[in-house]
């Protein structure tokens, strides 16, 4: 049964081969902070079932501190700017053919793989059929760049560390943040949360629930970062007990327009460093909070729309 191991596994293989090659390029004064850090990173997708719980913590840890320190930006063997626009003024929109096949491939994988067994063993898990086949379809789609542009052998690795240079540790921070909401939830911070809201705001209807829901959702993104560490403080505190058990609104309605709502305040925090500060470093902006000012416009109507989606969807 193909699952979330396999899926490590690839993630784990990529991440490796970027910290080898960091670590051999003399271009990069901190290589070896650079292998460390991508090194760690493979390393808990490689081993971290062995690792035990300890173990995971210590390498996050690592992680955060080298981090911290600055992994520094490597010279890998790739194209220019300049061979790179004139290969894509050739090839024109067919480029968009790899990058089409990747949604193609969750789109079918996603609806088949559920259905598919080897006697009565499902082929893939079924909960983890989406990421299973957006897996697949990102080999599919190399295969494909493989075939068809014919690069060098190592050239997708190579430009993938380039890209994840030129991101940095940022990469990994909605990861980091996603976990970190999930110990809020085990800590109990989200009905630490749910008892201040109930002893200050007077939640005795409905659309003060998803009110207070809705927002809540968007500041502690913007306070944390990112929507998937806010949503199981927010649910915890506010959708479960009053959007749905108290006034019987409807769960998945819940949900995904309460992941809307973070993502609101995705739109409006720098904490959000990889959506909303690295765009500005590589595109070189003088302002580095020019990306923030130029959504907050779109993200407050696009709060105000949720909560009247939430509200007039959920209680039907």
């Amino acid at each position: 049964m193909i699952g979330l191991h396999e899926i490590y596994i690839v993630g784990g293989l990529f991440f490796a081969a970027c910290a080898l090659f960091g670590a051999f390029d003399r271009g990069n004064p901190r290589r070896w902070l650079n292998f460390l850090f991508w090194g760690g990173l493979a390393t808990s997708f490689l081993a971290g079932d062995h690792l035990g719980d300890v173990g995971n913590g210590v390498l996050v840890l690592g992680l955060v501190a080298v981090g911290a320190i600055g992994l520094g930006r490597g010279t890998p063997k790739t194209t220019s700017p300049e061979e790179r626009r004139e290969r894509a003024e050739r090839r024109g929109a067919r480029l968009l053919i790899p990058a089409l096949v990747i949604p193609a491939t969750v789109l079918v994988g996603t609806l088949l793989f559920k259905h598919l067994t080897i006697g009565d063993v499902p082929l893939v898990e079924s909960r983890h059929a989406t990421l299973v086949s957006l897996t697949l379809g990102v080999l599919l789609a190399l295969a494909l760049c493989y075939a068809w542009l014919r690069p060098g052998s190592v050239a997708p690795l190579q430009e993938g560390r380039r890209l994840l240079d030129a991101v940095g540790w940022a990469a990994i921070l909605p990861q980091m943040l996603a976990s970190l909401g999930a110990v809020f939830a085990l800590g109990g911070v989200g009905q630490a949360v749910g008892t201040l809201i109930g002893e200050w705001l007077p939640l005795d209807g409905p659309f003060l629930a998803v009110l207070a829901y809705c927002v809540g959702m968007a500041l502690f993104t913007i306070i944390m970062g990112n929507a998937y560490a806010a949503f199981p403080v927010m649910t915890a505190a506010v959708g479960l007990p009053l959007v749905v058990l108290k006034f019987g609104g409807d769960p998945a309605v819940m949900g995904a327009i309460g992941m809307l709502s973070g993502f609101c305040g995705t739109l409006m925090t720098p904490m959000a460093a990889n959506f909303n500060i690295v765009p500005a470093v590589l595109l070189e902006l003088k302002d580095r909070n020019g990306v923030i000012k130029a959504q907050i416009p779109t993200a407050l109507p696009l709060l105000a729309i949720n909560i009247a989606l939430m509200y007039l969807l959920a209680f039907r």
